[in-house]
């Protein structure tokens, strides 16, 4: 097996890359999102190998097809004596979308949750069949997920104390000082808060950041017919915390919480 030096120059001789630009490639303000993101699903990978027990689950990268044959699958998690296979999508927090509610004492973050590319009127009249929804309802949301495109969001919060640099246009680490009090409260490791932030993973269901009858989450398109039960899950669902709470609110948890909600959700499946 190749090291990771010669991977990068096999790489970028492939690609026609020169290798010593390839830091400034990497350093586009258009490319490090991309790369960020892509990135974050093998951060995700490594930490639900870590705590999720060996013995009863298996954590894999290989693609597979998701429940709706729509979607490429980020992480895949197999329920080892079920065999029900779960698919994780990782999305990481909009930037700079911290915000504290003085009235509620409430923090809260987007995390930005949609498709890369929005579906074209041939692509809706193909798969609205498929997805079980109208073409005009598709039409209208045709950015969005539905929750059988995958089983759980897992993110990070890190993304959200970035903050463009206007001297040069890179993303940088930038906590305001209010934004630090929130972030030692959650990290129980305040020397390095910028890695400590990324690597506190949370966990969400799909079908609990959906918009439906039976929870609060409502849809913001000013189109949708039925803005309170239409079942997409928003381009930026939240995710909250209140006043000195180390933990968020349902429906998000911590990473820590997997074993537990996938053990739930393969019992619902039998």
């Amino acid at each position: 097996m190749q090291n990771w030096t010669d991977s990068i120059k096999s790489f970028c001789d492939l690609y026609n890359i020169p290798v010593e630009h390839l830091s400034n490639v990497l350093l586009e303000p258009k490319v490090v999102p991309m790369i960020r993101g892509k990135a974050f699903e093998f951060t995700v990978l490594k930490a639900l190998g870590q705590i999720l027990p060996a013995s009863e689950f298996s954590v894999e990268k290989e693609p597979i097809n998701a429940q709706t044959s729509l979607h490429d699958v980020d992480v895949a998690v197999i329920h080892n004596p079920s065999g029900l296979q779960f698919s994780i999508e990782c999305k990481l927090a909009a930037k700079s979308s911290y915000r504290f509610n003085q009235k509620t004492g409430t923090s809260r973050i987007r995390i930005k949750c949609m498709r890369s590319r929005t579906l074209g009127s041939k692509k809706v009249e193909q798969l609205a069949p498929k997805m079980g929804v109208s073409k005009a309802l598709l039409s209208i949301h045709n950015d969005q997920y539905i929750p059988t495109d995958f089983d759980f969001v897992v993110t990070s919060l890190g993304n959200a104390f970035y903050v463009t640099d206007e001297k040069d246009g890179t993303f940088i680490w930038q906590p305001k000082p209010e934004e630090i009090d929130f972030l030692k409260i959650i990290n129980t490791d305040d020397n390095n808060l910028k890695d400590a932030t990324f690597n506190k993973l949370y966990i969400a269901s799909s079908r609990n950041l959906s918009v439906a009858s039976n929870n609060a989450n409502r849809c913001t398109r000013r189109k949708c017919p039925v803005p309170d039960s239409c079942g997409f899950i928003p381009n930026y669902p939240e995710i909250h915390f209140t006043q000195n709470a180390l933990a968020p609110n349902p429906p998000w948890y911590e990473l820590k919480a997997a074993a537990d909600l996938l053990r739930s959700m393969a019992a619902m499946m039998k």
